[in-house]
């Protein structure tokens, strides 16, 4: 057995100082980090990315408005400056919580940390409920390679549609169907809508891209649940003048190479609409990591594996291992970046303190402020749910430009989206939006390749890492 390959003790910085190890580096683990940069403790952040993701934005890198590096800095170069973090990257195969040590795996490498505090913020996947086949032709929308995808899918079907010569196969197509209307849905269609009637006009010879029909697909009896049903209504007006299909109380029951099957909830009829793009952003499952842990300390979660906590943030009676963000269930808090970003400040807050001798049981309960909801439906619209103040259209997008710039993580990411949206709102054209057959194909290329691999230790390492990263996917599956 080579050296990577040998069982490694579990590590942890040299000078004796707590040791927190974290999971995660989306909002709540970065936040938490950055938190504990003054604090007398070593940090470990964990992530099988290396970057920080500002997740919200990827539907724009999936419609050529943004890159993926402005809404995806490097992780290690977001933390040169904090002399007390450590960045790893790796996925987590394992997390002892009576050992105290979390184990990760990189390629043929293993390792294992020891902590004396754990933030599990490992945010959530794509849920399909409990028809996970759906993905292999709907892509979600949860990570850099997910939107990259999807702007080759969407572009791949403009560039099909100029080679072919049958109408009905043409408007299979240009039919473009998008499963869920949250945020994602709505923002994802209204661009899809944009992309048609002004970025791709005239660039076609044999068809008019304003011709290709978006739809938008929901169970829910309105756009935007949880924004109200003003706002609801308010966004679904502004998608149908954009030329989006709306169609509520529709749940999808198929999705094939080329078709979307839903039945409707008010009547039971079933339809199926012809399409060559499908995109799903119909709902999450956090992270099987919390089952992991809930397990060990006797906790249940929620169907969608979600972990329930203690008004702390800790996990039953571990008080030194804290779930935040997407993954934990406390007081029905949304699943939004502010619960992350908020709940990790707080933790890191606490494990500061007892660092320094206050007591565990000196904690106070976690409070959360609602700064608001927000979502863009197109260039000058948007709609803002800032408690019981509602806003829309001009001045809710501008609002919702601040927000999201005031968010992403450095200056030249600032800088590049703000001209990047000066020139989308000036300009029909988009900069970002070249494709490639490896972005197209390779998630689906390397589930095929595991199947022919087989079981045996030889397989190539994309197999290997892709393996274990569908291990970690299923580990909360009965």
């Amino acid at each position: 057995m080579s050296d990577n390959q040998a069982p490694i003790e579990a590590t942890r910085p040299d000078g004796g100082r707590h040791h927190v190890v974290v999971i995660g580096s989306g909002f709540g683990g970065l936040f938490a980090t950055h938190r504990l940069a003054d604090a007398d403790v070593d940090v470990t952040l964990i992530d099988r990315t290396n970057h920080h993701l500002f997740q919200p934005l990827l539907y724009q890198v999936a419609t050529g408005i943004l890159s993926a590096g402005e809404i995806a800095p490097s992780t290690r170069q977001i933390l040169k400056k904090q002399d007390n973090a450590h960045v790893v990257k790796g996925e987590v195969v394992d997390i002892d919580v009576d050992k105290q040590v979390v184990t990760t795996q990189l390629g043929d490498f293993t390792r294992s940390y020891s902590y004396d505090s754990l933030i599990l913020a490992a945010g959530a996947n794509q849920s399909y409920f409990g028809n996970d086949h759906f993905a292999q032709f709907a892509p979600g929308m949860k990570s850099i390679d997910d939107a990259l995808e999807i702007r080759a899918r969407i572009i791949g079907a403009f560039e099909r549609a100029e080679l072919c010569n049958d109408p009905a196969q043409r408007e299979k197509l240009l039919t473009f169907v998008v499963v869920g209307a949250g945020p994602t849905g709505v923002e994802l269609a209204g661009q899809l809508a944009e992309m048609a009637h002004r970025t791709l006009k005239g660039e076609y010879s044999n068809f008019d891209p304003s011709s290709a029909k978006i739809i938008l697909l929901d169970g829910a009896p309105q756009v935007l649940p949880p924004f109200g049903k003003r706002l609801g209504r308010n966004a679904q007006r502004q998608l149908e003048k954009l030329g989006v299909t709306v169609k509520l109380n529709s749940i999808v029951t198929d999705v094939t190479d080329s078709s979307v099957t839903f039945k409707s909830t008010k009547d039971d009829s079933v339809e199926t609409i012809d399409s060559f793009c499908k995109i799903w952003s119909a709902g999450v499952q956090a992270s099987p990591l919390g089952k992991l842990v809930a397990d060990q300390c006797g906790v249940e979660v929620d169907r969608a594996g979600r972990v329930p906590v203690n008004p702390d943030c800790s996990v039953g009676d571990k008080s030194n291992v804290f779930i935040i963000g997407d993954m934990m269930s406390l007081d029905r808090l949304p699943g939004v970046a502010q619960v992350a970003i908020q709940t990790g400040e707080y933790v890191a807050e606490n494990i500061a303190e007892e660092a320094e001798g206050r007591s565990v049981e000196e904690r106070e309960k976690f409070e959360y402020f609602d700064k608001g909801s927000m979502a863009t439906v197109s260039r000058f619209s948007a709609v803002v749910k800032l408690g019981k103040v509602e806003v829309t259209g001009f001045i809710g997008w501008v609002l919702w430009l601040a927000v999201h710039l005031m968010f992403l993580v450095g200056f030249r990411n600032r800088l590049v989206s703000v001209v990047s949206w000066g020139l989308n709102v000036l300009s029909r054209n988009r900069w970002q939006l070249t494709t490639t057959r490896q972005q197209l194909h390779a998630r689906n290329a390397i589930a095929l390749l595991d199947e022919l691999s087989g079981p045996g230790a030889d397989a190539p390492i994309e197999v290997k890492d892709n393996r274990r990263f569908a291990l970690n996917k299923i580990l909360n599956k009965d």
